[in-house]
């Protein structure tokens, strides 16, 4: 594999822990865990054929090469060497105006990218990009977002049965908050793909607001966050729960906040300088302790955060906690 365009750390033997959000974290240490689940989940999903998707694309799309889509072959294949995947995925461009891209399948992941995204971004905001979805395929999210999909259609069918809907609903919820923060996960690694802060944010703004950079400004995006974060009282904090039903990625103005803070809390520069774990202590990670990291990482938001329904809530949800993490410490002795 040849070597980036310009000078990028790469990142040997990286963990995708390094920049999943905690609460992303926890779930998929917990899933990595249980051997077999991932198989079983492979034959769950027929409705899915990576295979017969693959072909699909092959069929219908551009697959990237030497010789089409070249700066998009060349920007993948920057993105696996510097996130040190063992293998390069394969990335097709699909005529779509609307401006979108997703990693698709378990054994032979590949990505996927619109004409629109093409048009969209730059050649730097591409990166981050494409560095997105080869951080999805690094974590492992296609799996648990194949679960997502076939409870939501499992769900859609038992409807008319009250009590059995709440239940798959609820199961649902949970599965929607989970890949919102495998989005926020994403963002992390598309960063640390690129190595281009200024070019991620960017990119995030104009999945908002479109191709007019010269119209917008970060720090005005930014100031629309903490804004969207403050503003209102208790019945705009309740809007702001009931507007994320039904959605699998946070708001812009979220993203690009969630982002900038990470990536000054120091933690980005500490992987450039080689402080991050690796693939090969993954199988030593404690479940309970990634589960109390996520808690922490819940309480810090909620503390943090300026909005009035979640301080109407904070103690409530402060009480769910507690009562998870004793349930989760009494799955861990069972399972030690």
């Amino acid at each position: 594999m040849t070597t980036p365009d310009r000078k990028r750390v790469q990142l040997p033997d990286i963990s995708p822990r390094a920049y999943e959000h905690p609460a992303d974290r926890s779930a998929l240490v917990a899933m990595r865990s249980l051997s077999g689940f991932d198989s079983v989940l492979k034959r769950m999903s027929g409705l899915f054929s990576e295979r017969r998707l693959r072909l699909m694309f092959l069929a219908s799309a551009v697959r990237c090469t030497d010789t089409q889509f070249r700066a998009l072959h060349d920007i993948g294949r920057d993105c696996a060497y510097v996130l040190d995947l063992p293998k390069v995925p394969e990335i097709y461009v699909q005529q779509d105006p609307v401006a979108r891209a997703q990693a698709i399948g378990f054994d032979e992941p590949f990505i996927v990218v619109s004409t629109g995204m093409l048009d969209l971004m730059d050649q730097e905001e591409l990166r981050f990009v494409v560095g997105h979805e080869t951080s999805h395929i690094l974590s492992g999210h296609a799996v648990y977002g194949t679960m997502l999909a076939l409870l939501t259609r499992m769900a859609a069918r038992v409807a008319w049965i009250p009590l059995g809907y709440i239940g798959l609903r609820a199961i649902v919820a949970a599965l929607e908050e989970w890949q919102r923060k495998a989005e926020m996960s994403a963002d992390r690694g598309g960063l640390l793909a690129g190595q281009d802060p200024d070019a991620a944010l960017r990119a995030l703004m104009k999945i908002a607001g479109g191709s007019r950079l010269h119209e917008m400004n970060i720090e005005a995006f930014l100031d629309q966050a903490r804004e969207y974060d403050t503003a209102g009282d208790v019945r705009d904090g309740l809007l702001k729960v009931l507007n994320l039903l039904g959605t699998t990625h946070p708001f812009a103005v979220t993203r690009v906040a969630e982002l900038d803070r990470w990536r000054r809390s120091g933690q980005y520069a500490a992987i450039l300088s080689g402080d991050y774990p690796r693939r090969r202590d993954d199988g030593h990670v404690s479940i309970t302790e990634e589960i109390k990291a996520a808690a922490e990482s819940y309480r810090r938001a909620w503390t943090e955060s300026q909005d009035p329904f979640v301080g109407l809530l904070r103690d409530v949800a402060e009480g769910a906690v507690h009562a998870g993490e004793r349930i989760f410490n009494r799955f861990a002795r069972r399972s030690g």
